[in-house]
């Protein structure tokens, strides 16, 4: 089960997507072998939350492990909630910033953090603090019994060269704008709370997920499509197949430690915004054009200590991109979010 069940180069409908992006690797089933009672997965709402609940689905059914997966979100959405039932997930709708629901929610031996705001965040300062530190606080204070494996972004190291590889985990830490600076936030206060409550945490570093509906890749393929400039001056950038984030993610439940671990998940390329755009360009009968220059540094991560503990990527970048381009040629849907990667100010 390590390999995807790849479908060529074309991914047929969102249907399809969903089944691959959930498809679990069998290092995901070992963990969900291995692992301890229900999962708990706050924030389930996001990008990425609905296909990493249905891979711990679809994960502990294969290992024959009786157990409950809880997705919990506001669910403004309510076609969300009864998809995830669909696939097995349970549901509890929650205001995580209710202290009242918050504390509510039943006890799991295993919860993945995905609650945060990013989008938006600018002159929205008070509520992306609130959400990105104050909630890890409330979080921590609820769950001191529980192993947690929480988000975090590439966005808390600063940018570096670009020839080098990207940072690593034990790199320097150089947030920029309120974002960058409430998820470094976030990583402090999950990392007082596991030191003064003995709470084994794991906080995973994306950099960054990209499905057909959404991503850099999906940025620039829309871009290219549109016949609008590119703007080079985010010059490189990390890919990760979404599938294989929810994997590493799932995975590092078994490496939760007190100090906390940090693991970056990243794709093993870095990623030229010229020469992507250029083989879109191709893939998709559009002229590429571009504006601004290329960058020295860039938010890139090294992702060699992920794979050591996590597992490789199935799906590499030029997959993705061809995957990508077919979607668009065939008029695939997206989620409507650009993830504005090019932002050097740290204002999203």
């Amino acid at each position: 089960m390590n390999e995807l069940h790849q479908p060529g180069d074309s991914i047929c409908d969102v249907e399809q997507l969903d089944e691959l992006l959930s498809e679990p690797t069998g290092g995901v089933v070992e963990t969900m072998r291995r692992l301890e009672g229900d999962i708990l997965i706050l924030g389930v709402g996001g990008k990425m939350g609905p296909t990493l609940a249905r891979m711990a689905r679809r994960a502990s059914d294969a290992a024959g492990v009786a157990r409950w997966v809880i997705g919990v979100s506001r669910f403004s959405t309510p076609e969300l909630q009864q998809w995830l039932q669909s696939h097995g997930v349970e549901t509890i709708k929650c205001d995580l910033l209710d202290r009242a629901q918050l504390g509510a929610l039943p006890e799991a031996p295993n919860v993945v953090y995905m609650a945060a705001m990013k989008f938006g965040s600018t002159d929205q300062e008070a509520r992306t603090w609130a959400m990105n530190v104050y909630l890890p606080g409330m979080t921590c204070e609820k769950f001191h019994r529980s192993r947690i494996v929480a988000f975090s972004t590439g966005n808390v190291y600063k940018m570096v060269p670009v020839n080098s590889g990207g940072s690593v985990e034990d790199g320097t830490l150089f947030p920029i704008g309120d974002y960058a600076m409430s998820c470094l936030g976030r990583e402090r206060i999950f990392t007082h709370f596991s030191q003064t409550l003995d709470i084994r945490v794991s906080l995973v570093r994306l950099n960054y997920a990209n499905e057909l509906r959404y991503g850099v890749l999906t940025d620039l393929a829309q871009q290219v499509m549109a016949e609008q400039p590119i703007d080079l001056t985010m010059s490189y950038f990390n890919a990760i197949w979404q599938g294989d984030a929810n994997a590493m993610t799932l995975r590092a439940l078994d490496h939760t430690a007190t100090p906390p671990l940090a693991v970056n998940i990243a794709g093993p390329e870095t990623l030229r915004v010229r020469e992507v755009a250029e083989q879109f360009g191709r893939l998709l009968g559009k002229p590429a054009s571009f504006t601004g220059t290329e960058s020295a540094d860039a938010f890139l991560s090294d992702g060699r200590l992920g794979y050591e503990l996590l597992g490789r990527p199935r799906v590499g970048a030029e997959q993705i991109i061809r995957w990508v381009a077919d979607w668009q040629l065939r008029g695939g849907p997206t989620l409507g979010k650009q993830t504005h990667f090019q932002t050097r100010n740290g204002k999203f």
